[in-house]
């Protein structure tokens, strides 16, 4: 699957089939190598003689001055190798060449190598440039996976593309107590399609001994009594240092005011992606990361990559337990033994939870019961006396076994303990984790709420473990709404399990079914991402009674789940007017105003051979073709009319609406040349006649509905410094929702 937003070709990103996207620039040779990460192709570039080889991408790329730009590769050789982005003028002329570091140590398998950087002032175009220096003639250096394109970041961190990555210096970072800052690039293997690391990392390395820390210079602005989570990735010196990542909160003159620890329980000495999560305090106005090792050693090295900050993504929808509370990553938070031996802590080491790489264990030495409390938590906006209120754990028994007493205390707004409800005893299941929940009514003057857990060990030494608390008003499991503004259905799926494969339909009265659209093209056993999903449906009927029918499939079981919707219907609308809509792009969905309904052609391919001797003829025929003929319209103002050639300026199928009873069924489209006329001569009117030829078409099933995957304004805030430097890189508004840049 190509890189998404890659400048490269296809064939030059994966060197498959061949290597036509590729040429020798200096001492070398190429050709296709086998083996590769991508398919089994990958360019190999043997040097021809000791000293420095390279190879150049043939094409280049359009680059706008001052815009920054990002290459990756994955690399593979017995020497260190680097990349970077030859800058070009007007003229296809060098202007510099914007390298990465040299990996070191070299490494024979595959790994990340990085470069970013903003293009020169009279840069025009760009080429990929990747090179190694080995000591003698006939070596092999191997690349695949080749990107070249706007810097890849994070969705919705704060930080800007150096301070999480590093391509472009280390400026992003520094050094705050007893150490020293450089930029490495370490040869580490990173997945296939993780675009977001690998390549150059920040090196701490302790001065003294004593505690060392860097923090970034980066201080995003932050908001009082938003949940941010920091994350980065740190590669420790050994297993036996404390290692750790904090999340600092400042306020307006840059005191800071508040940090967050959490500590690595590091397994080994690799990659480890550890993070620390909290509420900004009264005041904050900005925040940063930071990372550090207590007691180091002079000489030690922590590395540091990917760092993050992000508003807090609940795990599930609704949910007042806050991530540190739900998640164990940094600690046991307001979690407590109420009562008996039991105890609970975060687990050890890095990569024994379920969600993230942590989780709680609660331990009995002795066969007892034990009464294990979280913190006190505020009920969710809106829920009141007599609603339900949901608890969810995942549950794994690691040793002994547990009788679980699942619970919720309730408190009012005093504080006041109003006692607890609790549900029947049940054994905790095993082996392996176990989603267990329960729903409890809230009741009178109850504010408040923390989640109980009443726990008889039935052996000694019995070990479970928790992670993805949740607690969250009950809503129903599924919901639709009609939006006759929009004509679309909003059907509403929650309590959904992540990893099952989802199956929509839209059901009419008659019983038909069709497949309902969603951002990937058709729910058809489309895997499940969230426990709560959101499906815009822009394709349901106008004035029919419709529902849906939702199956959820285990993969490997072949019998699904499945649940059935309400009935809701659209309102019809004006009879005159008709609705035009893009399947995949609703945002250009039109109503307009008809003149006249087409006069259909059915089309016919038809073979006539005349036989001699005989009166008649014989003739051959296919299937006749579907519905063709000119749709008439008008639009009424310079909004309509310049939104209608917005609609048909992609050229995608459309799907025609009309109100029930005008003798034409819901059309899939496409439309030919089309016709703009006036209806007068009178030059200010802004009346237009259309004609739009349509031919029918099948529904679109791969065409997904366009979508952000998430990209918020924080993204923009992030990228561009000023306005002026959004207007200089989108075209639309449309453009900067889905990231589409000039030239890109």
């Amino acid at each position: 699957m190509a890189i998404p937003g890659n400048f490269l070709s296809s064939v030059t990103e994966t060197i498959d089939p061949n290597t036509s996207g590729w040429k020798a620039k200096l001492n070398a040779t190429i050709g296709l190598g086998s083996g590769g990460r991508v398919g089994d192709g990958c360019l190999f570039v043997k040097s021809a003689a000791a000293g420095e080889m390279q190879a150049i991408t043939v094409s280049s790329y359009a680059v706008t001055p001052w815009t920054e730009y990002e290459a990756f590769t994955d690399a593979a050789g017995v020497v260190g190798e680097r990349i970077g982005i030859r800058w070009l003028n007007s003229s296809n002329a060098e202007i510099s060449i914007t390298w990465s570091m040299t990996t070191s140590p070299a490494s024979a398998g595959w790994h990340r190598i990085a470069v970013g950087g903003e293009a020169p002032a009279d840069a025009a175009r760009a080429q990929i440039v990747v090179s190694s220096t080995p000591a003698a003639g006939g070596v092999n250096q191997y690349y695949e996976n080749v990107y070249f394109g706007y810097p890849y970041t994070t969705t919705g961190n704060l930080f800007a593309f150096n301070t999480e990555s590093a391509e472009v210096d280390a400026s992003g970072w520094f050094n705050e107590v007893n150490c020293t800052i450089a930029r490495q690039l370490p040869p580490v293997q990173w997945a296939v399609d993780d675009y977001l690391h690998g390549g150059h990392v920040i090196a701490m390395t302790a001065t003294a001994n004593g505690n060392a820390s860097i923090r970034s210079t980066d201080r995003p602005v932050a908001t009082p009594g938003v949940e941010y989570m920091a994350a980065c990735y740190l590669n420790p010196p050994n297993t036996s240092v404390t290692t750790w990542v904090e999340l600092r909160f400042y306020d307006e003159p840059g005191n800071q005011i508040q940090a967050t620890c959490s500590v690595l329980a590091a397994p080994g000495t690799a990659w480890y992606r550890q993070r620390a999560s909290a509420v900004a305090p009264a005041g904050t106005a900005a925040c940063s990361i930071a990372a550090g090792i207590d007691s180091a050693t002079a000489g030690q090295v922590l590395r540091v990559d990917g760092a993050t900050v992000a508003t807090v993504q609940p795990l599930y929808a609704g949910t007042v337990v806050p991530y540190a509370d739900a998640s164990f990553e940094q600690g046991v938070a307001g979690w407590t033994v109420a009562s008996g031996v039991a105890a609970i802590a975060r687990s050890t080491p890095w990569g024994t939870g379920f969600e993230g790489p942590y989780s709680g264990v609660i331990t009995s030495t002795t066969a007892t019961t034990s009464v294990v409390r979280s913190a006190r938590f505020p009920l969710p906006a809106g829920a009141t006396a007599g609603q339900n209120l949901r608890i969810q754990v995942l549950g794994q028994v690691m040793a002994g076994g547990w009788t679980v007493t699942r619970g919720v205390r309730w408190y009012d707004a005093s504080n006041a303990d109003l006692g607890v409800s609790t549900a029947a005893p049940e054994a905790a299941p095993t082996p392996g984790w176990w989603a267990l929940g329960n729903d409890f009514t809230i009741p009178a003057d109850a504010t408040q709420a923390a989640i109980e857990y009443t726990l008889a060990a039935t052996a000694t030494n019995s070990v479970w473990r928790i992670d993805m608390v949740g607690m969250w008003q009950q809503l129903p499991a599924n919901a639709v709404a009609a939006h006759d503004d929009t004509a679309s259905i909003t059907l509403t799926l929650r309590e959904l399990t992540v990893g099952q494969l989802l199956t929509i339909y839209r059901v009419l009265p008659d019983g038909s079914r069709t497949l309902v659209r969603g951002p990937s093209g058709l729910y058809s056993q489309t895997p499940i991402t969230s426990d709560e999903v959101i499906v815009e449906d822009y394709e349901a009927p106008l004035g029919v009674a419709v529902s849906y029918y939702i199956e959820s499939l285990t993969p490997g079981s072949q019998t699904p789940e499945y649940q059935n919707t309400i009935t809701t219907t659209l309102a019809p609308g004006d009879r005159n007017e008709a609705w035009l809509k893009d399947p995949g792009k609703p945002q250009r969905n039109l109503k307009v105003l008809v003149a006249k309904a087409p006069d259909w052609q059915r089309n016919i391919e038809q073979a006539e051979m005349r036989v001699r001797g005989r009166r008649n003829s014989v003739v051959l025929s296919d299937v006749r073709g579907g519905l063709e003929g000119d749709l008439s319209i008008w639009t009424r103002s310079d909004d309509e009319r310049s939104a209608l050639h917005w609609l048909l300026d992609s050229g995608n199928v459309i799907l025609w609406q009309s109100a029930p009873g005008m003798g034409v069924s819901d059309m899939y489209a496409t439309v030919g040349q089309i016709t703009e006329a006036r209806v007068t001569g009178y030059a200010p009117e802004q009346w237009r006649a259309w004609t739009l030829p349509l031919r029918q078409v099948d529904m679109p099933t791969t065409t997904g509905v366009a979508g952000s995957a998430g990209r918020t304004w924080q993204d923009i805030l992030t990228q561009f410094a000023t306005w002026q430097d959004l207007l200089n890189s989108y075209a639309t508004w449309e453009d900067v929702l889905f990231d589409r840049r000039i030239g890109g």
